[in-house]
């Protein structure tokens, strides 16, 4: 079974039409890369993956649910991180990830889990509204993979985070597909990012997926040297 199938999706805002009926499907334990420039409809994508906002036309399903027709029961294979996720400045960042382990019905083991996993040390008894950018991001990438979702959904990951912090926070990615099976679907404008992370992607493009496969295969395919000429070379 597929963990994520997306078939002809298409979402119209009023006159602007951000969708025009991408298909893919991600297997169990893949990293999958939604890539293309700002505006080419990765977001969306993302956000109708996790049931928050409804298709036009075409359908969804994650692990053979339809997003649309069961968005209850989606929602507790998934969990999502938008690029611009927030937390509650008034709690400590251990405050917040027993909160979401009680959302989740979750016991103190994952929290700890989700300390480890944010690497924050003895900053995570300090209130986030103290937090930095990249802080903030590490306890949002650690309250996301902590309760061990089927299904990741991850808009820009490493965003605010410096080398050390993203290279780390991309090995947990790896870790968690490989030896948990989590199928992690990652939204990126780092294309070196993308490239060591993804097992797949598509590059999409005012709505339209150009170009889908393996990193080393469209590589060859299109004779580039790396992900960032690919793009150049198909996206106009």
């Amino acid at each position: 079974m597929t963990a994520v199938d997306v078939r002809d999706l298409r979402k119209d805002y009023g006159n602007f039409t951000a969708l025009k009926g991408i298909t893919f499907k991600v297997y169990p334990g893949e990293v999958y890369g939604l890539v293309g420039p700002n505006g080419a409809g990765k977001t969306t994508t993302l956000r109708i993956l996790a049931t928050l906002i409804k298709p036009t036309e075409g359908s969804a399903f994650v692990h053979g649910i339809d997003v649309v027709r069961e968005p209850e029961s989606v929602r507790k294979l998934i969990t999502y991180l938008p690029e611009e996720a927030g937390s509650y400045r008034h709690l400590t960042g251990r405050e917040y990830l027993r909160l979401i382990a009680k959302v989740y019905g979750l016991g103190e083991e994952v929290v700890n889990e989700g300390i480890e996993i944010s690497g924050l040390g003895g900053d995570i008894d300090k209130y986030t509204g103290t937090y930095s950018k990249g802080m903030k991001r590490r306890l949002q990438v650690a309250r996301a993979l902590m309760v061990k979702p089927k299904v990741a959904i991850l808009d820009e990951p490493t965003s605010g985070l410096d080398v050390i912090h993203a290279v780390y926070i991309r090995g947990v990615i790896r870790e968690y597909a490989r030896r948990l099976g989590v199928t992690f679907i990652v939204s990126s404008h780092n294309m070196l990012e993308v490239e060591y992370l993804c097992d797949e992607l598509a590059l999409i493009d005012k709505g339209v997926i150009v170009a889908e496969g393996r990193v080393r295969e469209l590589l060859d395919i299109y004779n580039a040297e790396n992900l960032e000429e690919l793009f150049t070379r198909l996206v106009r």
